[in-house]
Formats: C-alpha cells, structure tokens, sequence
C-alpha cells in the first residue's frame, strides 16, 4: 500500500463559503501561489459556471507557474434530462482551461427524491454521463460522493452503485464526502475500508467539521485506504467548516508516516497558515494546533523547569519541524525557569544565583494581581526584564500633560493633548489634534520626541483594545489597555492599567514608545551637537 496521501485544497471555493470570508479574485491568486509553495497537490479554484469572480479567476490562473499543484475547476453533474453537450456547467468546466475537474452527484436516495426531484435511475445515468463526458474532453475527473456517507447508512446498495457508475465512466478519483459532518470515525474508517475494497480507483475523503471531527474523520479514512485528502487551510468552510488541512497534514506525516509533502514544505506550514488568516482578515485562534502561537507556548513554571531539561517532557514535536517555535510566556504563575529563559533569549544578565530575578518574578506577580498581562505584552514584559537586569535608559519622562476635549454643534468631537516631556535631560513641550484623546496623546509625544529620534515616523499604532477588569465598579472600574504597534519591520504589544482609561492609556503608550526607542541613538549624540543647537529645545 502507498504511504503517499493526495492533499486536495479547497480554500478557494468551499472555505469561502465560511461565514465572513470573502476573498478577491487578487487574493485567491495570492492564496494559490502560497499553496503551491506549501506542496499540495491539487487546488480547487472556484465553480467556473457560478459567479464571473470564479470566471476571472480561472481565466489569470492560466498564467499562474505552479510547481506542484493543479487548478481544478468545480461543479456538478449534468441537469437531469440534459445530455451533457448541452449543459451549462459541465461545458464551463472545460472552457476554463483546467485540466482537472471535480464534480459532485448525489449518493444519498433521499436527496435524489427531494432535493433533485428525480428518479434512482436518472440521478445514476446523471453520473455516469457526466464523468464519461469530461473524461472525452481530456480531463481528470474527481468524483465526488455527495453525502456518501448518510446515503451508505440509509441506502447502502444505492450508494454503492453510485459510486460503481462514476468508475465505470472512468473517474480518477472517488471521494466519499461526510457533506453534513455528522459521521463518527468509526463509521467513517467501516465505511472506506468496505469502499476501497469494491472499488479499484483510488479513494478520497472529504470531511466536514460539525461534530468537531473533520481531522479524525479524515485520518481514519486514510487508515482505512484512502489516498486523497481534501480540506481547508486553517478549517475554512461552511457552517462548522471544513477538515482542517494545518493540522492534517502534519498528523499524517510526523505521526503517521505517510508523505504528503516535502519536509522543507512541511517547515512552512505555520507561516502559510498565517498568512491565508491575514488574507481572509481572519484572527487565528492562539491554541490552533500545529500553527497556533500558542501550540508551543508554555505557561507553568514545572513545564518550562521541564522543558529546560528536554523539550520533549511537553513538546509532542519539534516546533521548528511545522515553521513554529517555542515560547514561554511569563505570569503571575512564572517561576524563575520562566523568566530565566525570557532572559536568556534577551541576552541579560539574571540568573538563579541573582537576587534581582526573584525581584522582578515578585514584581510581575503583583502587577498581574493588578490586572496587568503579560502575556500579550511581549514589549512591556522586556521593559521589565531590562530594567531589572540594569540595562534600559530612560530616554523621556513625562513632566505633565493635559487633554481638552470639546464639540460644537455642527463639528464632532475634537480632542488636542498638550505634553510636557522631559528628553535626554531636555525639557520638550508638544501639543497635537487627534480623533480621540489616546490618538492626540500618541501625536503629541510623538511630535516631541520625533525631533530627536526622526525614524520613529515610521512607527504607528496598529491596534487598541480595552477591557473592563471589574465590571461590578460600573465607571469606577479598573481597565487594561492593550496597544499594538508597528514600524513595518516588527510588530509589538504594550499593556497598562488603571481605574482611569486615559491612564491606562498612556500607560500602554509610553512603553510602546520606550519599546521602539530600544538601541536607538538621537539624532543631536549621533552628530555630536548640542540639541540646543538644532532648534529642538523649547523653553
């Protein structure tokens, strides 16, 4: 038996049926392109006959230079009572310029009565006429098995008969579709191994995600002989969605021995998943396996004491062997192992033996009791470590600011933050409009400290968040601010809390500030002129 498994992706077309996906013909090119490079074998662009996005897309994906993978064009078989010259979609199908086609027919009898209203029989010939019909045209069917699975618990001679037409017509694959994701994988593994034992073709899974077991379903297909696995990047698809392929793919190479694609492939996979989540403007979940940023990120001081010793004590993998990597996040639950190794990858000076890695342990955990996490402040958490450790200057402090905010009848409301800062020993008044008070606070401070540090222009906010800690206190209630920034380069996150929003606010603002300053030298020590000199002191 082959320890080889097809990987069919069907992010373009059934992941974009995902409530709020929506992607452009530009992004579906983008995506294929990267699935190309992640190895998969096969890509299923859209349904030719459908939509004119699908028709455009087909028509510049002719010009796509494709390594691996090979555009499929989607669709159904003929209409009933329709020879197949004459429909429609089976002839779009071949006017696309694909040399592949998937296409799905009915295998549950229920749904030949209901849904399409016609006999046994037609539903049979439909299939057969319509995988004969393409096959003349030169190209490579995959048949797909609409609701196979219902339709083999219900009807099992009937479903079996329409899968022995598609064979019969030739098709290259058969897959066997769980199309409303309610299989176990028990049946699923009964059900291939009784298929894949009737039939010479080589069989396919397609797995849906509703009973939270589109990955099972799938690997135990495999086991049970099938050869071709069809699903979504990241899990993409209707209702629940589809199979998850980020997790499939791995499984079935570092955990059961099949090959799908190359191990240099392999290693991509965590920034390819990420990168069709930033396509779709999809946040990832944190704990998604394999390619979350949490899939290898240890919070525990016993864990991380642990995997000091041997990163396999709670490590499943090598993180590096799927494109992740380790990370140890550091709480009010860190132990010295925690921050040791924070340190390290700082390259500061703390260790077991120096009374300041128990201090700045104790200080986290009394700012977390505040409210304070971080976690998802991986900038404010390095402020801490190198100022315990001795090495982080402070570039400004604040003397003062004032904020006004007002609205006219006929305007909106318009904020302007006045700041006095002190920088490199200079005193710096700045003022600034913003559309809210945080907005003018973040233009005001940059304004004064841009004078020395001129590359901070290329530093922006990219993402603000606050959340009420004590919802009981109404108003008076404490809040963490998250801030997320970015100079094209790097991206970072800062966190402060107070009972007061604009606080908390600032908080979070300066340490980005701080954060960005980190190894940059002003621009009157650089030239070796007094500032007084280049006009960026006010008195």
């Amino acid at each position: 038996m082959s320890d080889f498994v097809s990987i069919f992706d069907t992010t373009l077309r059934d992941g974009t049926q995902g409530e709020g996906i929506s992607l452009s013909v530009e992004d579906k090119l983008k995506i294929a392109r990267k699935l190309d490079q992640l190895g998969v074998q096969y890509i299923e662009g859209g349904w030719p006959g459908s939509n004119s996005k699908d028709i455009e897309f087909f028509e510049r994906a002719k010009e796509l230079k494709l390594k691996h993978a090979k555009i499929t064009a989607f669709g159904s078989t003929r209409r009933k009572h329709t020879r197949p010259e004459e429909d429609p979609n089976l002839n779009k199908i071949v006017e696309s310029g694909v040399s592949v086609a998937s296409i799905f027919g009915k295998s549950w009898d229920f749904h030949v009565e209901v849904a399409l209203g016609t006999t046994l029989e037609e539903n049979l010939a439909m299939i057969y006429d319509s995988v004969r019909f393409l096959k003349q045209k030169g190209l490579e069917v995959i048949y797909l098995g609409e609701h196979f699975f219902d339709g083999y618990k219900h009807n099992k001679e009937y479903a079996l008969a329409t899968i022995a037409q598609a064979e019969k017509a030739g098709a290259d694959w058969i897959v066997l579709c769980d199309t409303n994701g309610g299989s176990l994988p028990g049946e699923v593994s009964d059900i291939v191994r009784d298929v894949c034992s009737r039939v010479g073709t080589p069989v396919g899974i397609h797995a849906h995600n509703d009973c939270e077991l589109g990955v099972a379903n799938s690997l135990a297909a495999v086991q049970a002989g099938a050869r071709q696995v069809q699903g979504t990047i990241n899990g993409f698809g209707e209702r629940c969605g589809n199979a998850n392929l980020s997790s499939i793919i791995p499984n079935l190479q570092l955990k059961m021995g099949y090959r799908c694609v190359s191990d240099e492939q392999l290693r991509q996979l965590t920034s390819i998943a990420r990168y069709v989540n930033e396509i779709a403007n999809v946040v990832m979940p944190v704990n998604q396996p394999y390619v979350g940023s949490a899939a290898f990120a240890h919070k525990g001081g016993i864990h991380v004491s642990a995997i000091l010793k041997h990163a396999s004590t709670y490590e499943h993998i090598e993180p590096e062997r799927v494109g992740n990597k380790q990370r140890v996040l550091v709480s009010e639950l860190a132990g010295q192992s925690n921050v040791l190794v924070k340190a390290k990858e700082l390259n500061l000076d703390l260790d077991r033996e120096n009374p300041r890695t128990r201090e700045v342990i104790e200080r986290i955990k009394e700012l977390e009791h505040q409210g304070y996490q971080f976690e998802g402040a991986d900038a404010s958490l390095e402020l801490l470590l190198r100022e315990a450790a001795g090495g982080l200057e402070d570039i400004f402090t604040l003397e003062s600011f004032k904020i006004l905010v007002g609205k006219t009848a006929d305007s909106g409301v318009l904020s302007e933050a006045i700041v006095k800062v002190k920088v490199h020993g200079d005193i710096v008044y700045s003022a600034a409009e913003g559309n809210g008070p945080v907005n003018a606070l973040d233009s005001a401070l940059r304004k004064a400290i841009l004078k020395y540090y001129p590359d901070l222009a290329d530093m922006h906010l990219t993402d603000y968040k606050v959340r009420v800690l004590d919802e009981k206190n109404a108003t008076a209630a404490k809040v963490r601010v998250m801030i997320e920034s970015t100079d094209h380069r790097n991206t970072w996150s800062t966190v402060g809390v107070s009972e007061n929003v604009i606080e908390a606010s600032w908080q979070a603002l300066v340490d980005s500030f701080r954060y960005a300053l980190l190894n940059r030298k002003p621009v009157c020590q650089s030239d070796n002129i007094p500032a007084e000199r280049l006009g960026l002191v006010n008195h």
